[in-house]
């Protein structure tokens, strides 16, 4: 067992009931809110294409059977961010980083909105994703700047405007697409994020740089971490289950609900992330918790919770039933929300130098499980339907159930152990 700002840290986070120290003064609201709508904005450029595929290919001459590109290049820039730039933020000033990524961003939409052809679009939406990875630079930028006694609060409500960018951006999109065009969604995104960087710019302080490595040493460093710090090895692999069973869920959503008996409109099926956003702001609570050291406890309770919401999702298809679907967006998203907001805080308890690279190690296992649930869903709905899905995400997360029970029960006989070589 060891100490970390002020907090008994044991091999699974931080230790049930452990009294946080108070530490610096922390983030004053305004700018707590600021941070969640600047990662919130910047993860939403990732998402804003799904539902314009259509329009795109139609202006630009795509075959809509390779469309679907505009949406891969998109991640694939996000991943390489994710390796390459996010660890940057233990490495250079992270004010001068944000600025950069968000200014750059801004071109880089503009671009998007601006595009000729096809091939000027894809690159455009490549460094579009490559930035947007700013998100998981300013969530450790914040929790750098929170006292340790309100960090999982403070992580909690800037990750609750990240799953909300997420889950509007097609909302958005939509209604803007409809309005003005698929053009103008970009173009105004690239004029709000010019603003929030502005204002990011007068309020974020100077730092000084946390390491002395070379990057290429940064980079290494990443893999180091999961050999040494069990928390990270644990908390991405609760990630990567865990947004495999969300991705698993979002995905063939609309595939179910466009077709009889529902036949939804895109922006009928749209609304339905407003259900998620309500249980995304509920999860932010789950930060105050791991403050006040339950951690452990809270992240019981998502899995247990994210097991059992697949019990109305399925009865969305054999009962017809909207409003089951509903009640399990809600549940299924407070579990997700509240599972990664404890996982971000128990990282960022573990080593203060290097929490750009803990979040930059964790990020990538979220992106895998994202990646592989949506693949996977997507197969499962073609050859057995939404009730395949639904078994799908329910065997993730009993899955997911059982590694956490397994790994608790290794970090307590590890724990008897240390307790009977000191006692002797």
């Amino acid at each position: 067992m060891r100490r970390e700002s002020g907090v008994r840290v044991s091999d699974g986070g931080v230790e049930e009931g452990a009294p946080a120290s108070r530490g610096v003064p922390g983030l004053s609201g305004a700018v707590t809110w600021l941070f969640a709508v600047a990662c919130g904005l910047a993860v939403a450029n990732v998402y804003y294409a799904q539902p314009l595929l259509d329009a795109m290919a139609r202006e630009l001459g795509l075959a809509p059977a390779t469309v679907g590109v505009v949406v891969t290049v998109t991640q694939v820039g996000y991943g390489l961010g994710l390796l390459f730039l996010v660890p940057l933020g233990d490495l250079v000033e992270r004010r001068r980083l944000v600025a950069l990524q968000m200014l750059l961003s801004v071109a880089a939409l503009t671009l998007v909105g601006l595009a000729p052809t096809g091939a000027v679009l894809l690159g455009a939406l490549a460094v579009v994703g490559l930035l947007a990875v700013v998100t998981q630079v300013l969530v450790a930028f914040s929790a750098s700047l929170a006292s340790p006694s309100e960090r999982g609060r403070v992580v909690g409500l800037v990750t609750s405007g990240v799953v909300i960018g997420i889950l509007m951006a097609r909302t958005v999109a939509g209604f803007l697409s409809d309005v003005a065009g698929w053009r103008s969604v970009y173009l105004v995104s690239a004029g709000a994020t010019l603003l929030v960087a502005v204002a990011l710019l007068r309020v974020l302080p100077r730092e000084r740089a946390r390491t002395r490595l070379s990057y290429p040493e940064l980079l290494r460093s990443v893999l180091t971490l999961f050999v040494e710090e069990p928390v990270l090895r644990v908390r991405a692999v609760l990630a990567l289950l865990g947004f495999a069973t969300f991705s698993t869920l979002w995905t063939p959503t609309v595939l179910l609900l466009a077709a009889p008996p529902f036949s939804l409109s895109h922006t009928q099926v749209g609304l339905f992330g407003l259900a998620g956003v309500a249980g995304a702001l509920g999860a932010s609570r789950a930060g105050r918790l791991a403050d006040r050291g339950f951690g452990n406890r809270t992240t019981l309770f998502a899995l247990g919770l994210l097991l059992v919401s697949w019990v109305p999702i399925v009865l969305t298809q054999t009962h017809q039933s909207l409003w089951a679907l509903g009640l399990g967006i809600i549940g299924l998203d407070l579990a997700i929300q509240a599972l990664h907001v404890t996982n971000q805080s128990e990282l960022y308890a573990v080593r203060p130098e290097a929490r750009s690279r803990l979040v930059a190690g964790y990020m990538v296992f979220y992106s895998i499980g994202s990646g592989a649930g949506s693949l996977a869903s997507t197969v499962v709905f073609a050859h057995a339907g939404w009730v395949g899905v639904c078994a799908q995400g329910a065997a993730i997360a009993t899955v997911a159930l059982v590694f956490w029970g397994v790994t608790r029960l290794a970090a307590r006989e590890r724990g008897f152990a240390r307790a009977r070589r000191v006692s002797s």
